[in-house]
């Protein structure tokens, strides 16, 4: 099968899409004949990466946290374009500090963006997915597979999420829905630069083995997730390589346990300044408020 695959005709609608993985995807299956509805909250970028997807494109501004919204937005897209083939739910944020300093508020918002607002997508958009027997794909990561020191509430988040799409999987089978969990390791984003910018994210990247510790470029990861939409593939891998962690995800977490503590040791002040000072990875984001200091991790 050609990885150039026609998507012509088909309506899909991407989540987190003003910039990233999601803005990259919508220009790639608009490429390949989608029409693209894009969800977030960046107006200004929502519509730039809109015009680039050509005439057909549209662009809605909805917070995923807002059960509501997205369910008008839903009507809207149906009422634009008729139908909805493919929902990519792909919008998310993380920050970064050690659990104990972290600020609850915001670690709860992250599980609230990215798993509440996954749980969200998929009540707005399934009804449509179930007219047409369409395709729902969730965005994990790498960090469903592998839990990360100073990340606690995105793996949580990612976690949920694969556990999510897994779960609703055979519900949705027998609608004629079919549903993909999408996994990413570091990918060449404002959220990955940002990271790297901070000493003690860049020093955590940096001990993780080969290839965790590679930044990938977008766009190969793009269109292997672009690929696997079209083939409506129960799991897409933008890496490939993240195929074969699977097998051996079981011994993640005692590596993690058993390496983890040494490498946090080796920090020193620098983890405890990072800790008084618990951060966003980079910036805003278009997945939550316009004003949180959150980052769109995709």
């Amino acid at each position: 099968m050609s990885s150039k695959q026609s998507m012509a005709g088909q309506v899909a609608v991407i989540t987190g899409a003003a910039r990233g993985v999601g803005a990259q995807l919508a220009r790639v299956l608009a490429a390949r004949g989608a029409k693209v509805a894009l969800v977030g909250l960046e107006r200004e970028e929502l519509k730039e990466v809109a015009q680039e997807c050509g005439p057909e494109a549209g662009w809605w501004e909805a917070n995923v946290t807002d059960r509501d919204a997205l369910r008008g937005v839903a009507s809207e897209i149906v009422e634009r374009y008729g139908r909805i083939d493919v929902v990519v739910a792909n919008a998310g944020i993380a920050t970064g500090a050690p659990f104990v300093d972290s600020d609850p508020e915001v670690w709860t918002r992250v599980i609230e963006v990215n798993l509440v607002g996954s749980a969200n997508t998929a009540w707005a958009f399934l009804p449509s997915l179930a007219l047409s027997r369409g395709y729902f794909l969730q965005i994990a990561s790498l960090a469903a597979i592998t839990p990360a020191p100073l990340m606690s509430a995105y793996c949580a988040s990612k976690s949920g999420v694969e556990a999510l799409a897994h779960s609703i999987r055979p519900e949705l089978a027998l609608k004629g829905v079919k549903v993909g969990v999408g996994y990413l390791s570091w990918t060449d984003t404002d959220m990955v630069r940002g990271a790297d910018e901070d000493p003690v994210m860049r020093d955590m990247r940096a001990a993780l083995p080969w290839p965790l510790n590679r930044t990938y470029p977008l766009g190969p990861a793009v269109d292997r997730i672009a690929d696997g939409i079209a083939r409506r593939s129960a799991h897409v891998y933008a890496q490939a390589w993240l195929r074969g962690m699977q097998p051996q995800r079981y011994l993640v977490p005692m590596i993690m346990g058993a390496v983890g503590p040494m490498r946090l040791r080796a920090m020193g002040s620098r983890l405890a300044e990072f800790a008084e000072n618990p951060r966003g990875l980079v910036g805003r984001g278009g997945a939550a408020d316009a004003a949180d200091r959150e980052t769109h991790i995709h």
